[in-house]
């Protein structure tokens, strides 16, 4: 007990002053001043050249999302993920060493050449994202976090990160093993996590961009708006659910592209009661499973 009450102190510690240092020493590998970075350029973007010509530079929710960006990015793992997933990173090494097992790597890739490990982190991690979005939309307790993302009624750059923090947690630990076995570990490459921030930025941004022929590889604006749109094909749980790659929609039938969808009402059914504040929208998926138990 005493070495997890001391992992929790020192990732609380430790990840207090790396935010201290990422905010306070701009550099090439600083995460915090890259998103930065990025955000403004692409809502620079929108306000040169906007899709929906009516939609405001501060559009709906435009701060909201803002919080809910720097929330997710940075504010959780210092008030819980960064502590929560070291503990269970040492929980699974110790449940290993039950069966005398050191640790898990089935593949060892740190003689490959960087550009191949690159490329395989970006791929196995993109389709594992994928296959956990589609069942986002498929399970009805999974959904309820998700309807958080799914709120956003105007599209902009920073509805990129509009999600519930349990997001966060149920994609790391669907990732974890099959990335661990392939000796990566759980610290993703910079240079790929700072690639699938900027898609993931353009994708909900208000921009038309297609790509051209990469578009059935790299997933789009035009192409993401239908996986927002309120009104989805009849029997579909959900449609277009590519994070980076929009190779597998296509590869696996989830692809919808009826047209450019420029002015597609967005959201869900019932958006007209769903919360609108930061914490009525984080607490709304507990609040209605423990209402959901009470009427049973």
């Amino acid at each position: 007990m005493e070495k997890y009450i001391k992992i929790i102190q020192d990732a609380y510690f430790g990840y207090f002053d790396y935010l201290k240092n990422e905010i306070l020493f701009p550099s090439w590998t600083n995460y915090f001043w890259w998103l930065i970075g990025l955000s403004l350029l692409v809502w620079l973007a929108e306000i040169i050249f906007p899709w929906r010509e009516k939609q405001g530079a501060l559009r709906k929710d435009f701060w909201l999302d803002g919080f809910y960006m720097f929330f997710n990015f940075f504010l959780f793992s210092l008030i819980a993920y960064n502590a929560i997933s070291n503990i269970a990173v040492e929980a699974f090494n110790d449940f290993l060493g039950i069966f005398g097992l050191e640790n898990i790597v089935a593949l060892h890739v740190e003689t490959w050449p960087v550009w191949v490990q690159f490329l395989l982190l970006f791929v196995l991690a993109d389709f594992i994202q994928w296959n956990v979005h589609r069942a986002l939309h498929r399970y009805p307790a999974l959904w309820e976090f998700h309807k958080v993302h799914h709120s956003v009624e105007e599209m902009g750059f920073a509805a990129h990160l509009r999600f519930h923090w349990m997001e966060t947690i149920i994609y790391k630990s669907v990732q974890y093993i099959p990335l661990a076995m392939i000796g990566f570990g759980l610290v993703d490459f910079f240079i790929v996590h700072i690639f699938t921030t900027a898609i993931g930025h353009l994708n909900h941004a208000n921009l038309r961009i297609t790509y051209g022929p990469l578009k059935y590889i790299l997933n789009n604006p035009i192409m993401h708006i239908w996986h927002h749109a309120k009104k989805l094909p009849e029997g579909r749980n959900g449609v277009n659910y590519g994070l980076t790659l929009s190779v597998w929609d296509y590869l696996f039938g989830t692809a919808y592209i009826p047209n450019e969808g420029k002015d597609e009402p967005l959201g869900f059914d019932g958006m007209e009661t769903f919360p609108k504040s930061f914490w009525s929208q984080v607490t709304y998926p507990f609040i209605q499973k423990k209402n959901e138990n009470y009427n049973q």
